[in-house]
């Protein structure tokens, strides 16, 4: 009796037996698709907020990631003569990025970087949307047009915040690079600011897709940044993009071969992005999760 009550209520519901709509689809009206709304997140920039990230950064985010691995940083003398917004522009294989390059840059830095992070992943519910926007100071970027969000980006710069961008769009499934997408390109050429390169070495391995904590043993990971780039006069943005993915190409071969051998390679046209060898997915993921060795620093003079 109760069976055939359920499909009397669902027949009266204008549904079959089967649960699909009794309308054909070309008979429904027309409704317009409801736009999704943008988080607001000019709270998470307030004084008050501003003094609580830094307190979650420096007190409790920064020690919990520098005890449960053994990061290295290289490459700081590079963010010396920083002073206005730049946009640093990195790889992206692991939920550690972000917590690795905001805790390894200089407080005068660190304190100013607002982070671009997936509208549809970080800012789907209420909840996380303020924990990443408190603790991160991130803001939502669109990886899919069907959202139509307006990107704060440039109204940031142009208040004096640097950015942390990652244009391959999301988390690497392998450990391995894709292409970087022309978003940040068009941001530095557009507004006329410097991308600083990062690249990050052994994140994947350390606490890769699928983990909510670092694997144990406290793997090493670095992050290596590079010179800053300003885009030329007349240079596109897809010149630049290049520009970009060669500074992170040769960042990521110095950590195997050495800075003067990589700007070696970098000069006969031999780096390309690590996009990672032409083999079953094990195998990939299997290469790019192998441990970091510790290298010698090249006794040479920086550029």
């Amino acid at each position: 009796m109760s069976a055939l009550y359920k499909e009397i209520r669902t027949l009266a519901a204008g549904r079959d037996w089967r649960g699909r709509s009794r309308t054909p689809r070309s008979a429904a009206p027309h409704e317009q698709p409801v736009e999704p709304k943008e988080f607001p997140t000019g709270w998470a920039r307030t004084a008050g907020a501003r003094v609580a990230r830094r307190g979650l950064q420096r007190g409790l985010l920064r020690p919990l990631t520098w005890t449960t691995t053994r990061p290295e940083v290289q490459g700081k003398d590079h963010l010396d003569a920083l002073t206005g917004p730049v946009v640093f522009v990195a790889n992206h294989s692991s939920h550690l990025d972000t917590p690795l390059i905001l805790g390894s840059l200089p407080d005068r830095l660190a304190k100013r970087v607002a982070v671009g992070a997936a509208a549809d992943y970080f800012f789907d519910a209420r909840w996380r949307a303020a924990v990443t926007a408190l603790i991160f100071n991130a803001f939502p970027v669109e990886r899919y047009r069907s959202r139509r969000l307006q990107s704060l980006a440039p109204r940031l710069l142009a208040r004096g915040w640097s950015l942390l961008l990652f244009p391959e769009g999301t988390r690497s499934e392998d450990g391995w690079m894709s292409p970087l997408r022309l978003g940040a390109a068009r941001l530095c050429v557009g507004q006329r600011v410097p991308a600083v390169p990062v690249a990050l070495r052994g994140t994947f391995g350390a606490m890769p897709r699928g983990r909510n904590w670092p694997v144990p043993g406290r793997p090493r990971v670095v992050v290596r940044y590079g010179a800053p780039l300003l885009p030329a006069a007349e240079e596109s943005a897809r010149d630049f993009n290049t520009r970009l993915a060669a500074s992170v190409a040769r960042l990521w071969a110095e950590e195997d071969v050495g800075w003067y051998a990589s700007l070696r390679a970098q000069a006969r046209g031999e780096l390309a992005l690590p996009t990672g060898p032409a083999a079953a997915s094990w195998r990939r993921i299997w290469e790019s999760s192998r441990p970091v060795a510790q290298r010698r620093p090249d006794r040479v003079w920086r550029d």
